[in-house]
This record gives structure tokens, sequence and C-alpha cells, in this order.
């Protein structure tokens, strides 16, 4: 499921980035990448704050749907 779908609160692994190589490039570099985990802090109009890495990223909802997660 995209990221935007996921519950706020719990954790899911990051099993796919898409996206043209620019902006797969972009998420893998902020952190997103296939294994990791990724929580939603936040969702505001789409729009959401995440904790990936130990940082917390705010990310755009269009972003968000090319990242594909699953719970743990």
């Amino acid at each position: 499921m995209p990221l935007t779908l996921a519950d706020k609160g719990e954790p899911n692994v990051i099993r796919k980035v898409g996206g043209s190589g620019e902006v797969k490039r972009f998420l893998e570099n902020l952190g997103f990448v296939s294994g990791g985990v990724v929580t939603v802090i936040s969702q505001t109009g789409g729009n959401l704050i995440v904790n990936v890495r130990d940082s917390r990223i705010a990310i755009g909802k269009d972003m968000a749907n090319k990242i594909l997660v699953g719970h743990v």
C-alpha cells in the first residue's frame, strides 16, 4: 500500500520506492530505502510528517504515494 494509507503511529517496512530515476534517488537520499522502517507521525491534507532513520521528514502527498510499504 502507498505510504499515504499507512496508519499513524504504526511502523511499516518500505517495500518499494517508485518514480523516475531522479525522484527515486531523492527519496533514497532522504532515507526511504527498501527494507527500511518508516512511521507516520501526522497527516494533514495528504501531506505527511514521517519518522525515518531517526529523523522527522515532511513529505508531500505525491511523493508519499511513490513509497510502497507493508506492516512490520
